[in-house]
């Protein structure tokens, strides 16, 4: 009945949101650009007083886009193009009547701070594509990758290209060269680009466009004006080689007694990157010995809930066209419906090595960190006539871990085998690019593997198919996607994966699933299907569902968090789209969810309302309130029985200062509490930046998290008395971090930075218990709590007698823990000559074990001030030769 109700509400809510819809249609302007003549091509020097500059128009007129849309600018801009066969030039003048007040924050390439001016160019003119190159008032050059429609943006596109820039007594200006080999479009006698001049007026905090963009459209690159004149234009086919070399040193604390832990080690390595346009629409990737190191490392996370932590891709081979890989299992505006899956997780590729030897007492073992990455090659891009491709090959060294024996002697045992990852991606776009639909095929193959790593799958298949219809303008969608997978492996392998927390066939009281440790293979489906408006009036919202089978298993080279879940979701979202004496703008949504799993249980309800301001005086602030009255786990347990959990109620709350302020400050915090006290957390974070010249800009955020759960898992023992025990016990959980940022930029091409992390997160465990009636309403009614006659501690071991005979019934380790770690870089980079670049890195990592009986600021001090941190000293060289 609830259900029934809840879409009968969403039925109405349509016809409502419906009745919003606007038939306004902005016009499209038109730019028409002229090829150079004899005057020869403009000198990019920021003055733009070259002749050639004559032959064109400006184009003018811009208004306003935000905060204030559809009325004058407080600056005008117009600009300027012409083309040769080699190059597209731009030249932009931003009027300022107070030169003086331009602000020229400086940054490392794509900071976009301060005034900026940007240009955005739909070359293959399908609406969802685009290519920006933004330039700041103090030269610092950006450039973003823009696909769906806008919906993302990849700035990690580096492409090569010239700009300079000037300041004078009307303002300031820019000159740009982008060569043709960096924009991609097809052949055609007379070419029709999509085009777009956005300029940054910062004092205001304003945006202004050439071409009208409205707050109410749902896109980006749709609504790009017109650039017309382009005749005759061949595409460029692009050819780069880029060898690198790295000289790397690592010192450490020696460890006495193992031959692997003398205290230093230094290596020299080589490689090649080359991008081949393969047309001007495709490029082929190809790299020999990949550098896949990172800059910054990830941030210090603990997951007490046993679910892997999803981190993003840093690696430039994996992170440039990803978005032509993407495949997102259920993403939504709705959130709450594992936003992260997705088929293809890159992250699996050259990952940390995933078995490990056996050793006895006195035994040293010398673990690889990393699994080499022999070669990889990708072919990508997008056709004029619509066509998505995406081919990814990769190919990761077999490693083995070497084992010093009691009696000096070694051996050597595989830890990773050699694999092989396969990605297809196809797309097409159609109904004048208003639609697509596409497909996606993954493949992982092992070498024969050793009974040590028999968990593993020889090979894993994934697959899926997806597509979009848009509609009114865009401003309505219906998308969605189906999924399948299937893992082939030994038995034991199958078994793993039946068993394992995204799985847990072998639930006690699941009796719709049923674990056969005779299998050798697994095939599982999925999907998502949303039906929403955004573009047009105030309201917006989306509506769908999400499923996974049991079986759908996607972590080969994959990211899934679990299976045996259906799921329900809708958000309805009202902004307004004018300021006021306020609000510069306000957003107000509600969302809920609900889900069940494959057996038909109801596990999952949640409400949430939220609201987000942008003031007048361009603070930005939010709240939110979440009520779940239902929910069940059946994970909490790890292969128990489904778990009933508390109702629930939670907040969040953040509040951030002008961000065009010298001194800024950000708060944020959240807590969450079950209405019958059997879980409470509180989480926050605070900050300040601080920019006292445009050169410099320093910040700290500490933050804290209190975590209290009567029923945090411990372990499972299968027969205790003749029956099972889920031990839990009462945590109480404590994590303090503080993250520093220092950049420094002597010019745009020229950059320092710096980042630390201290990180501590102490766990106690009190008042254990196991759990007896795992659905029982009350809480006390799920449980039995030991009392302190029934557990002893001993030499680090609780022992457990539960009827008091004397006899030990199981014995349990010591749950508590305190982790401490200090994690921080300093990277020099410079940018030599477009394209090529130099690091100079140093990297420090302190990770110990502490007292869990200490306080958190003195286990700080203990365990990292004062120790002797692995130190990573780098240095990287990079030639980047355009052909």
């Amino acid at each position: 009945m609830k259900q029934a109700c809840l879409s009968l509400v969403c039925i109405f809510l349509i016809q409502i949101l419906q009745a919003q819809d606007s038939t306004t249609v902005v016009p499209k302007k038109r730019y028409r650009t002229q090829a150079l003549g004899m005057e020869g091509a403009p000198i990019i020097d920021g003055v733009l007083d070259d002749p050639s500059w004559n032959l064109v128009e400006w184009g003018d007129n811009f208004i306003e886009q935000r905060p204030d849309e559809n009325t004058p600018p407080s600056q005008q801009t117009t600009f300027k193009v012409l083309y040769d066969s080699k190059s597209l030039y731009i030249g932009i003048r931003c009027f300022d009547d107070e030169p003086g007040k331009i602000v020229k924050r400086l940054s490392r390439r794509d900071g976009f701070e301060g005034d900026w001016i940007g240009v955005f160019i739909d070359s293959y003119l399908d609406k969802r594509t685009s290519f920006g190159f933004i330039v700041t008032a103090a030269g610092v050059k950006g450039d973003v990758f823009g696909s769906n429609n806008g919906a993302n943006e990849d700035d990690s596109w580096n492409p090569i290209w010239y700009v300079k820039t000037q300041t004078d007594e009307e303002g300031w200006t820019a000159e740009m060269r982008i060569p043709l080999s960096q924009i991609k479009f097809g052949h055609a006698e007379d070419q029709v680009w999509g085009f777009q001049v956005m300029r940054r007026y910062f004092r205001n905090e304003e945006r202004s466009v050439w071409q009208r963009l409205p707050r109410d459209v749902a896109g980006w690159t749709s609504e790009f004006g017109e650039l017309h004149g382009l005749k005759n234009m061949e595409p460029q086919r692009q050819v780069e080689i880029q060898p690198y070399t790295v000289a790397k040193t690592e010192t450490f604390e020696a460890e006495e007694g193992n031959p692997f832990e003398d205290g230093s080690d230094s290596n020299i390595t080589v490689g090649l990157d080359a991008k081949i346009g393969v047309t001007n629409d495709l490029t082929l990737d190809l790299t020999v010995n990949p550098d896949f190191g990172q800059v910054e490392a990830d941030p210090s996370a603990i997951a007490l809930d046993g679910f892997q932590i999803f981190f993003q891709e840093r690696r430039p081979f994996f992170v440039e066209n990803k978005n032509i890989f993407d495949f997102n299992l259920s993403q939504s505006e709705a959130g709450n419906t594992f936003g992260s899956d997705n088929i293809f997780y890159s992250r699996r590729i050259g990952r940390s090595p995933q078995g490990s030897p056996d050793t006895e007492d006195g035994e040293f073992v010398d673990q690889p960190a990393n699994t080499p990455i022999i070669g990889a090659a990708k072919f990508s891009g997008k056709t004029k006539n619509g066509w998505a491709i995406g081919v990814l090959e990769s190919v990761t060294a077999q490693r083995r871990a070497t084992i010093s024996g009691v009696n000096g002697d070694r051996r050597k045992e595989m830890v990773e085998p050699m694999t092989n990852y396969f990605v297809g991606r196809l797309q097409k776009d159609f109904n004048d690019r208003n639609s697509y639909i596409g497909g996606i095929f993954t493949a992982t193959h092992r070498e024969e593997l050793p009974q040590a790593l028999d968990f593993l799958h020889r090979s894993a298949f994934t697959g899926g198919v997806d597509f979009k219809h848009q509609w009114n303008n865009r401003d309505w969608y219906l998308e969605g996607n189906i999924t399948f997978s299937h893992v082939k492996g030994g038995e034991a392998a199958i078994k793993n994966t039946q068993e394992s927390i995204t799985h847990l066939f072998h639930r006690v009281d699941a009796d719709y699933l049923e674990l056969d440790s005779t299998r050798t293979s697994l095939t599982g489906t999925g999907g998502n299907l949303q039906i929403g408006k955004l573009g047009k009036g105030n309201f917006r919202f989306e509506s769908g569902a999400t499923w996974r089978s049991p079986e759908l298993e996607l972590n080969d080279i994959g990211f899934q968090r679990q299976s045996d879940d259906i799921r329900h979701y809708t958000w309805i979202g009202y902004r307004t789209l004018k300021p006021d004496n306020t609000f510069r703008q306000l957003g107000i949504n509600y969302n809920h969810y609900t889900a069940w799993d494959y057996g038909g249980n109801h596990n999952y309800l949640q409400f949430n309302t939220n609201s987000w301001q942008n003031w007048k005086g361009n603070w930005f602030s939010n709240i939110g309130l979440n009520y779940a009255p239902l929910e069940y786990s059946n994970f909490a347990l790890r292969g128990g029985p489904r778990l009933r959990l508390s109702p629930w109620v939670s907040f969040w709350n953040n509040i951030e200062t002008d961000n065009r302020k010298k001194m800024r400050f950000f708060y944020f915090h959240n807590g969450q509490k079950a209405l019958d006290n059997s879980y409470k957390s509180y989480y926050m974070e605070g900050g300040v930046t601080y920019q006292p010249i445009n050169a410099l800009s320093v910040s700290a955020f500490p933050s804290l998290r209190i975590n209290h759960d009567k029923l945090q898992f411990i372990d499972n023992f299968d027969d205790v008395n003749g029956s099972p025990r889920y031990l839990n016990g009462e945590i109480d959980q404590r994590t303090l971090s503080m993250s520093i940022r220092l950049n420094y930029t002597i010019n745009p091409n020229l950059t320092i930075q710096y980042w630390g992390q201290p990180f501590i997160s102490r766990g106690r465990y009190t008042n254990f218990k196991h759990v007896t009636d795992a659905t029982a309403k009350r809480f006390e009614d799920r449980i039995l709590t030991y009392g302190q006659d029934q557990v002893t501690l001993m030499d680090d071991v609780y022992s457990v007698d539960e009827n008091l005979d004397g006899t030990e019934d199981f014995s349990f380790d010591n749950p508590d823990f305190s982790f401490v770690q200090f994690r921080s870089n300093l990277v020099i980079r410079w940018e030599y000559i477009p394209g090529s670049e130099l690091f100079l890195v140093w990297s420090q990592d302190v990770s110990r074990d502490g007292d869990p009986t200490n306080g958190l600021l003195s286990s700080l001090n203990d365990n990292i001030f004062g120790q002797k941190p692995q130190n990573i000293f780098l240095l990287k060289a990079t030639y980047r030769f355009v052909l």
